[in-house]
């Protein structure tokens, strides 16, 4: 079910727009902040364990970052709050960290539930920096623009999982399916509000497609443009023919309804001189869903596909800059940046 948050600052106590007319988008899977080597083989993490993950973040410079796969208090990562380090690194104003389960990583077996954990989806942010709570997994959103409101939901993971090449694993790993979570925020753009989605998808085919249209129906309601980021396990036009699906379905109008238009057409009375016919200024093309970076992402020391997006819907296509997806210290993915005027 949807987890629904307080909305952030009235606009009389909103901190002002940073002024840029640029702004770097940036989304990156962060493998729980683990380093790798040159070659993509793990590395012990450093005795200050999120060191990496700030120096990774650091050099992005984004004024809007999505993470995925971000650890809060667990072991493997020296009980480190990732989102908390994250935004500190990039000074972010507010962020959200969304928590699709409280556990432990068990090989093979997924997760283990944490027994005094909460269940189901749990947020976040920087009010609750050092309270303790149980090790938790999930996505994560931060941002240097004033947030008007923001949203949370979880996914159920789906009931099968799929064999998986696992980073300091040979072959292929047999990995069960993990709840995911979305984050999502309303902006404060120089040119007005817009709406930013974090997400995390599922790796099963179909299971994933279904997250994404459920996506686009949680957010219509919020204003545009939309920008939404994450890695979505699907490559090529698949993720923009699903958004741009679910947007195409929103704009139909129910069979019945347009039969009562047609039947109250038919049901006009004969005018006895034809009605002059008045001339309609041409309407504005409205823009589908397209990618804004077109890059493969993973693995990253090679990257060959791009499992890692930033798609939009009502941003102009002359409003999009230069894309990159440089190579990091950590993680298994590469981040892929992008500017954007907004």
């Amino acid at each position: 079910m949807p987890y629904r948050l307080k909305p952030g600052p009235s606009p009389g106590d909103r901190v002002p727009s940073c002024g840029v007319s640029q702004l770097r988008i940036a989304t990156f899977n962060l493998l729980h902040g683990q380093p790798l080597a040159p070659d993509g083989a793990p590395r012990p993490y450093p005795s200050d364990p999120g060191g990496p993950l700030a120096e990774a973040v650091a050099a992005l410079d984004a004024d809007v970052l999505a993470l995925q796969e971000v650890d809060r208090h667990q072991a493997r990562s020296g009980l480190t709050d990732q989102a908390a380090v994250a935004a500190a690194a990039m000074g972010a104003k507010d962020w959200r960290f969304a928590a699709a389960l409280h556990g432990r990583p068990a090989p093979v077996a997924g997760w283990v539930p944490e027994p005094s954990g909460p269940v189901g989806l749990r947020v976040y942010g920087p009010d609750e920096v050092g309270d303790g709570a149980a090790p938790s997994y999930g996505t994560a959103l931060l941002t240097r623009l004033p947030v008007r409101h923001w949203r949370a939901r979880r996914f159920a993971p789906a009931p099968f999982g799929l064999p998986l090449r696992v980073a300091g694993r040979r072959g292929l790993t047999p990995v069960p399916d993990e709840p995911r979570a979305a984050l999502a925020a309303v902006l404060e753009g120089e040119h007005g509000p817009f709406t930013v989605v974090a997400a995390h998808l599922s790796f099963v085919p179909g299971w994933n497609m279904a997250q994404l249209a459920g996506i686009r129906r949680w957010i219509a309601d919020l204003p545009r443009p939309y920008l939404v980021l994450g890695d979505f396990n699907l490559v090529g036009a698949v993720p923009r023919t699903v958004l741009g699906g679910a947007t195409a379905l929103e704009r139909t109008a129910p069979r019945a309804r347009v039969r009562e238009l047609r039947a109250a057409r038919r049901a006009r009375p004969v005018l006895a001189e034809p009605r002059r016919r008045r001339v309609r200024e041409p309407r504005p093309r409205l823009q589908g869903w397209y990618d804004l970076a077109r890059t493969p992402t993973y693995p990253s020391h090679r990257p060959a596909v791009q499992f890692d997006h930033v798609l939009a819907i009502g941003v102009p296509r002359t409003a999009v800059g230069p894309a990159a997806a440089p190579r990091a210290v950590v993680s298994d993915h590469r981040p892929l940046l992008v500017e954007v005027s907004l």
